[in-house]
């Protein structure tokens, strides 16, 4: 679920919305957390190769709250041409997560809840835990009360707390490729723009990795 489609599929979409390769896009949702889905959308356009894309602080939420003006009129916007590259350096697969679990070439994060990340709770009726190897940093961490983006000064001590070194290669993960973007956001804003995701995520990692490469503390309690 939500993995990225193909490059001819994402460019048809965008262009019927009016995206050209010179549009400066800029994301938002309407979660009430602030922002949720938008760094997916970010990071979706990244990996398609489109550079001048940027994530609107705060969300909606925030926008109204602050007095900025909305409107309920549909946008009819003309389409436009819009040409897709997959950049790869921005997308892990599965074989790539299972050679690292041996390698250790790159630093993995997963921005899921403890509890998720543990074991100790069931994540979406799925049965939890981790991929060998992964640290935890829940995404929320890098969210104010008011939803939105924490300082760099912040951001960065976080990273540093988890012992994250933003200068060697770190790939993202969660349950299915949307929160995992709030840590390539984070990273992102503090300079590092090469942060990859694991799209497939937990969801995938959980039916076809071995048992012995699925962490949690639930298993060993009950062992």
């Amino acid at each position: 679920d939500f993995m990225l489609p193909s490059e001819s599929h994402f460019a048809d979409y965008v262009g019927r919305l009016g995206v050209s390769n010179d549009t400066h896009v800029v994301v938002y949702d309407g979660d009430d957390l602030g922002t949720f889905y938008a760094p997916r959308a970010w990071w979706m356009f990244r990996a398609f190769g489109h550079k001048e894309v940027s994530v609107l602080n705060g969300g909606f939420k925030n926008w109204v709250k602050e007095g900025h003006p909305v409107t309920a009129e549909v946008s009819q916007p003309a389409p436009a041409v819009f040409k897709a590259r997959l950049n790869t350096a921005l997308l892990k697969t599965f074989e790539e997560m299972m050679q690292n679990v041996g390698s250790l070439r790159f630093q993995v994060v997963d921005s899921r809840p403890e509890g998720r990340f543990r074991g100790t709770e069931l994540d979406q009726g799925l049965e939890s835990g981790h991929i060998p190897g992964a640290v935890n940093i829940p995404f929320r961490s890098f969210l104010t009360e008011t939803g939105h983006e924490k300082s760099i000064e912040e951001i960065q001590q976080i990273f540093r707390e988890k012992e994250i070194d933003l200068s060697k290669p770190l790939t993202a993960t969660c349950r299915k490729g949307v929160t995992a973007c709030h840590i390539a956001l984070a990273a992102y804003l503090c300079g590092k723009r090469d942060v990859a995701i694991y799209d497939g995520s937990w969801s995938e990692w959980f039916h076809r990795a071995p048992p012995r490469y699925k962490v949690s503390e639930l298993k060993r309690n009950k062992a």
